[in-house]
C-alpha cells in the first residue's frame, strides 16, 4: 500500500504541477479556434519575437557549447589552485535571481553604466539592443553544458587521453575523437537543457531589453505585453509555441535512450 500510496501521490503532483499549466495554456489559447490563435502568431511583432527568440538561442547555445567543453576539460584533467572556486564561480547564475544579472549588465553598458557612454559613442549599442540580450542570456545559461560533462569527464579519468599524447595526438584531436564520443549524451543534454533556458529566459533579459516591440522582445518579454494588453488569445498562443519548443528541447533529451532500447528490442 504504501508503494501504491507513493506512486499514486507521485502521478497527482506531476498533472497538477507539470501537465496542467500547459493544458491550460493551450485551451486558453484554442478558446476562440484555431484560426484565430495562428493568425496572432503571424503578426509582425510577433514573428519578430520568434525569430529575435531563435536567433539569441542559437547564439547563446553555441557559445555555452564551446565554453562549456573547454571548461570541462580543465575542471577534470587539470588540478590546480582555485580550482574549487571555479566550479563554484561557474554555478553563479544558478544562484542568483536573473534579474540582478541584467542589472549588473545595465550598469556596465547602459548609457549611465561603466562603458557605456564610450561605446555609445563608438556606435556600438549593447544596452536595450540585440548584444544585450545575447549578453543577460549567454550569462544565465553558462553552468547547463559544463554541469553535465563535468560527471562524465571525471569517470572517464585520464588513462585514454594520456595514451593519445603519447602516441603524438594534439589537444583538439584528443578532445574530438578521445574524450567527446565518450560524452556525447551528456554534451547532448546539456545542449539541449541550454537551448530550453535560452528560450524561456525572462528576468535578466526583460532589465536589460527596454521592451521595444519587434525590435527587442524575446517570446516572453512579447506575452507579457500581450498579455498586459488584453490580448488574451495572442498571449496564450504565443506562450503555447514557446512552452512547446521548450518541452520539444527537454523530451529529445531522451532520445538516446529511447533509440538504445529500440535497439535493443531489435537485437
Amino acid at each position: 500500500m504504501r508503494k501504491y500510496s507513493l506512486w499514486v501521490l507521485t502521478w497527482v503532483l506531476i498533472v497538477l504541477v507539470l501537465l496542467m499549466p500547459p493544458a491550460v495554456v493551450v485551451a486558453e489559447a484554442l478558446k476562440t479556434g484555431l484560426a484565430p490563435a495562428l493568425a496572432s502568431l503571424s503578426d509582425p511583432d510577433g514573428l519578430a519575437a520568434i525569430w529575435l527568440t531563435l536567433e539569441v538561442t542559437t547564439v547563446s547555445v553555441m557559445a555555452n557549447t564551446i565554453f562549456g567543453v573547454l571548461a570541462a576539460w580543465v575542471l577534470t584533467k587539470y588540478r590546480f589552485p582555485g580550482r574549487s572556486a571555479l566550479l563554484v564561480l561557474v554555478e553563479l547564475p544558478l544562484s542568483i535571481s536573473p534579474v540582478v544579472s541584467g542589472l549588473v549588465w545595465l550598469l556596465l553598458f547602459g548609457a549611465q553604466g561603466w562603458w557605456g557612454p564610450a561605446l555609445e559613442q563608438a556606435g556600438i549599442h549593447i544596452a536595450f539592443a540585440v548584444p544585450g540580450i545575447m549578453l543577460a542570456t549567454i550569462f544565465v545559461t553558462l553552468p547547463y553544458v559544463v554541469r553535465t560533462l563535468v560527471p562524465l569527464m571525471e569517470q572517464q579519468g585520464r588513462d585514454a587521453e594520456e595514451a593519445a599524447m603519447l602516441a603524438g595526438a594534439g589537444f583538439w584531436n584528443i578532445l574530438w575523437r578521445v574524450t567527446l564520443p565518450g560524452a556525447r549524451v551528456a554534451l547532448f543534454s546539456g545542449i539541449l537543457l541550454t537551448t530550453a533556458r535560452a528560450m524561456g529566459e525572462f528576468g535578466a533579459v526583460s532589465v536589460v531589453s527596454g521592451h521595444i516591440p519587434g525590435m527587442t522582445e524575446t517570446m516572453p518579454l512579447h506575452i507579457e505585453s500581450l498579455y498586459n494588453g488584453y490580448q488574451t488569445v495572442a498571449a496564450f498562443s504565443m506562450a503555447a509555441l514557446l512552452a512547446g519548443m521548450a518541452m520539444m528541447a527537454v523530451l529529445l533529451r531522451s532520445a538516446p535512450e529511447w533509440l538504445a532500447r529500440w535497439r535493443e528490442k531489435q537485437a
